[in-house]
């Protein structure tokens, strides 16, 4: 059991962050359900709703979109997709000097990996370069 956690302790991130967006979209849930009792409840007395009421159902239910800001009400998007470009940008680079310099004698994984971030580099600046374009017509 300790050679299976040994070998296999990197899944804790990706397990982690299953139960966090599950969580998140519990709250999301919980949130919105609550949302919809008070204004039920207004609506049974017959009065309109505060309108700062209203805006909390106008929130994306998205949690990554409310938690970075990169929903596109919130005009983010596109800092959010230059973000992506220089990020997996730079983690290609690092994990391409990996490959270069054959570290931990994994050349080869570490060149497949380069290849991996470098072409989502590549998908996230044809993105950021299309929305803008399309901001710019709109």
């Amino acid at each position: 059991m300790e050679d299976m956690f040994r070998s296999y302790w990197w899944l804790l991130f990706p397990l982690s962050w299953f139960v966090f967006g599950g969580i998140s979209s519990f709250l999301n849930y919980m949130r919105q359900r609550d949302t919809l009792k008070l204004i039920q409840t207004y609506a049974e007395r017959g009065q309109e709703p505060p309108e700062a009421l209203l805006k909390v159902l106008d929130r994306p239910i998205d949690a990554d979109a409310e938690a970075w800001g990169t929903s596109s009400s919130s005009g983010w998007s596109q800092g959010g997709n230059w973000f992506s470009v220089v990020l997996f940008g730079l983690l290609a680079a690092g994990f391409g000097y990996a490959a270069w310099s054959n570290m931990y004698g994994a050349g080869e994984a570490f060149l497949i990996v380069t290849f991996v971030l470098g072409a989502l580099s590549v998908a996230c600046l044809v993105s950021a370069l299309i929305g803008r374009g399309r901001r710019n017509r709109g």
